[in-house]
């Protein structure tokens, strides 16, 4: 084989002429044909290898291929690393400030508020009504919108659509129930409750409503039956008897007189001639039943506990058509109850619970009575702004957590009142202009006794148009179809309507809706904001309310559950067949409220 050497010039790093050549620099000739056949090859057994400049080309371009292959899987590798990381939920990947919040030892003031059936819209509503009658700017808000941290779902164990009993339950519980269901699992066994459970741990305990302390919200605090509608057995409870557990609510503020008294005395609606406001006095309850005797307390500071306050025969009247004479606002009440309940636990290891319920913005909702609905609202507000202030003006760490059970009566604010293309407007003075609910006006019809056409027509077109509406664009159709629905309920609905139209705002039932619900929460110190939000900002399940306050006060629901075996909650067999009680249990007890109003409400009963 001919060995011809030649030299391959070696790179100048200047540019100048090739170097002398380096053995490096050296390759081999392939051998010519005529080598290959003077050396015996054939052409077959002696194939030409590759030269060798073509063998070191080849090979380092496998080098780089090689190369490319490790850096490319090293890129696949770590973008499908951040992938993962991208996809990864958990509390470590989402960490914030608030993620590590830990829950503090220590004396604690609970405060729970519930505005009933009050969805997004009756927010918006409220809002935008109080910019227009204090002609204020579009920037001001409600007291309670500098508080949202979240919304709630409020679905029931039995219906995506919850009633205010299931609704209150699962805040109290930690549980979702059945519709219907006061304090008991869907078992129909009794549940400990969050009220309960802090009573039993020293703190002192109230409810303030404007509703019966026997319905719903109140009563699935501090009671225990297979259904609402068995509120004489709530109201025994709610004085310790019928209850393993004795007396656990320290103070009551609302309505509900009716369910107090024997049902065989004025003003009384019991099933039975218990007389538990004799009984109250008895336990040493201090009693107030009227304006005047809860004046006395001169808000909480000239009272001790235990304090029970009846002031109306079930309902508290509307905001509208509230006598302040006869009737104190949600917010002396709420002011009341913390007086009294702060000066009781000032020298106590142990702080109060108090629930707060804005109770007759649902009966709003189901009546569908905007004019009425805004101003309670409205007096939710203030009262939630009493709260803030206390919760600000106090040593002892408070929490606050405020949200509805569920939305009622579908308000949609905007709505379509003709055929052509609707205008995007609603009109806030349309309430300003209504001094009084429908139900104070069906009430005024049905007291009117005259049975001559003419003084009918004048006391509509005077007194329920003009007067208690604000119109006086009604047509001779309007009162002709009032003067004919007169004596029935559903004249409340007509005049409702009469405002909502000129209102342009809408309603899709009387009863309640799935619509989620926004959560406000509010905590006088750092590590308790920061704990409000490690557990309630964002949308959540409405159990999860219920369960932040057990965590929060370390409170067992469990072995408050075992201490209530033994409580009867079960109705009577006359209950059970009653019609009005049928009628709740076949539609799902999603309908309520409206009842209450032909209960007495006054004190002149």
């Amino acid at each position: 084989m001919r060995r011809d050497y030649r030299s391959l010039p070696s790179e100048d790093p200047d540019g100048d002429s090739p170097r002398t050549p380096s053995p490096e620099n050296l390759i081999e000739l392939s051998p010519t044909p005529e080598e290959m056949s003077t050396e015996g090859d054939s052409p077959v057994a002696a194939s030409p290898l590759p030269p060798k400049r073509s063998r070191v080309s080849l090979s380092r371009k496998r080098k780089l291929a090689i190369h490319a292959g490790i850096l490319l899987l090293i890129i696949i590798l770590y973008c499908c690393t951040r992938l993962a990381a991208a996809g990864d939920v958990s509390e470590k990947r989402f960490s914030t400030p608030y993620s590590s919040a830990k829950i503090p030892s220590g004396k604690k003031n609970i405060i729970m508020m519930v505005t009933d059936g009050t969805g997004p819209a009756s927010i918006n509503m409220a809002r935008s009504y109080k910019q227009h009658h204090y002609d204020l700017s579009y920037d001001d808000v409600l007291e309670i919108d500098k508080h949202f941290i979240g919304s709630s779902r409020t679905r029931s164990n039995s219906s995506l659509i919850t009633d205010s009993a299931a609704g209150a339950t699962v805040f109290s519980c930690g549980l979702k129930t059945y519709n219907g269901a006061i304090g008991v699992d869907p078992l129909k066994n009794p549940r400990g409750t969050i009220l309960e459970a802090l009573k039993l741990k020293g703190y002192k305990t109230g409810l303030v409503v404007t509703t019966s302390i026997t319905d719903a919200t109140p009563a699935a605090f501090n009671s225990h039956v297979d259904y609402r509608f068995m509120q004489s057995l709530i109201a025994n409870q709610q004085l310790g008897f019928n209850t393993t557990l004795g007396l656990v609510t320290d103070l009551m503020i609302g309505g509900g007189r009716c369910f107090y008294l024997p049902g065989d005395s004025p003003g009384g609606c019991r099933d039975d001639n218990w007389n538990l406001v004799e009984e109250a006095k008895q336990l040493g309850f201090n009693v107030a039943l009227n304006r005047k005797e809860f004046d006395s307390w001169q808000y909480g500071k000239n009272v001790s506990l235990p304090m029970l306050s009846l002031l109306a025969g079930y309902n508290i009247p509307y905001d509208i058509d509230r006598d302040d004479s006869k009737y104190p606002s949600l917010e002396e009440e709420v002011i009341t109850a913390l007086t009294a309940l702060s000066d009781a636990t000032k020298d106590s290891d142990e702080g109060f619970f108090l629930l707060v319920e804005g109770s007759r913005i649902d009966h709003a909702g189901h009546s569908n009575d905007p004019a009425a609905q805004v101003r309670e609202v409205l007096a939710y507000d203030k009262a939630f702004k009493a709260v803030i202030d206390f919760a600000d003006s106090t040593d002892v760490p408070t929490y606050i957590v405020s949200t509805s059970d569920h939305e009622t009566g579908g308000l949609d604010v905007g709505r379509q009142i003709t055929a052509g293309y609707p205008e995007y407007l609603w009109r806030p003075d349309a309430l300003e202009n209504a001094t009084h609910s429908g139900e104070y006006l069906l009430s005024e019809l049905h007291g009117f006794s005259s049975l001559e056409l003419d003084p009918l027509t004048q006391f509509i077109e005077k007194e329920i148009f003009e007067s208690g509406l604000g119109i006086v664009d009604y047509s001779a159709t309007d009162v002709k179809k009032v003067v004919k629905l007169k004596d029935t309920s559903v004249v409340q609905d007509y005049l409702n309507n009469m405002v909502s139209e000129r209102a342009q705002v809408g309603w899709s039932t009387h009863g309640h809706t799935a619509v989620d619900v926004n959560i406000y929460g509010h905590a006088n110190t750092e590590e308790g904001t920061q704990l409000l939000l490690k557990y309630l900002l964002g949308n959540h399940e409405n159990v999860d309310i219920g369960k932040f306050w057990q965590i929060l006060t370390d409170s067992d629901l469990d072995k408050v559950t075992e201490l209530l075996k033994g409580t009867p909650h079960k109705p009577k067999a006359e209950e059970m067949v009653k019609a009005e009680n049928v009628e709740d249990m076949s539609h799902g007890f999603v309908y309520h409220g409206l009842g209450a109003v032909d209960m007495p409400t006054s004190d002149e009963e």
